[in-house]
């Protein structure tokens, strides 16, 4: 591979272990009225809706969600459920223990960190309370730019805040969203992390077109770019 000087993350099931919806997703949808099962559904179906930020914000898009599911909750109601759900996605969210010190270590020997994430509004909530929330030097969230990957938006806009040339940049993910072929089409290189844990990950689009490198853990980053300098 040639020699990056920024080294771009997927979030859920990258820089995290593999997801998997949680109980305390339940209490989001007793609070609704609903099942937790017609719930999911919902979630499933309308993700890249959700994650491209087309209903609005947070309370906008629990209205929009409890339409589809026919309840009708009051702002009160509404404004807990969000709060709930908020906590259920944070409850999931769970790092490896690598992803801190493979950023540090990228950060060390000079290359530049960034993230690229599909997500909903959960995610940029509660970020910075994460331990790698410093070590990256860009963060790019497809709820925030409009966008879901593999749109070519999303990684360009990564590069331009880090001030690279994509062809500078390698693109680190689980696979889905496509966003592995997405990645090599807005021109960086891209590599699977094909982690033992994410046999059971959440995957709502899967990357099968992709037949490049992968990974079977974060550590093996470092080993695609230039060693450390002997001082």
């Amino acid at each position: 591979m040639p020699k990056f000087q920024a080294v771009l993350f997927d979030f859920f099931g990258t820089l995290t272990h593999c997801v998997r919806r949680g109980a305390a997703h339940r209490a989001t949808a007793d609070m609704l009225g609903c099942s937790a099962e017609a719930l999911t559904e919902v979630l499933d179906s309308s993700f890249a809706e959700r994650a491209s930020g087309s209903f609005g914000n947070a309370e906008s898009t629990m209205r929009w969600l409890c339409a589809r599911l026919g309840v009708h909750p009051s702002d009160a109601t509404v404004r807990a459920a969000v709060a709930a759900r908020h906590r259920a996605v944070r409850a999931d969210t769970r790092l490896r223990a690598e992803a801190v010190p493979v950023l540090a270590a990228l950060r060390h020997r000079g290359v530049r960190t960034g993230l690229v994430s599909d997500c909903t509004h959960e995610l940029p909530a509660f970020l910075p309370q994460l331990a790698v929330a410093p070590l990256l030097d860009a963060q790019v969230f497809s709820v925030r730019l409009g966008r879901c990957k593999p749109d070519p938006a999303l990684y360009l806009a990564a590069c331009h805040r880090l001030g690279q040339a994509p062809a500078d940049c390698l693109y680190v993910g689980d696979g889905d969203s496509q966003e592995l072929t997405g990645a090599e089409r807005a021109g960086l290189s891209a590599v699977r992390l094909a982690a033992p844990d994410l046999a059971d990950h959440l995957v709502l689009n899967a990357d099968h077109d992709f037949d490049g490198p992968s990974l079977t853990s974060l550590t093996g980053v470092l080993d695609l770019l230039d060693p450390v300098p002997v001082a």
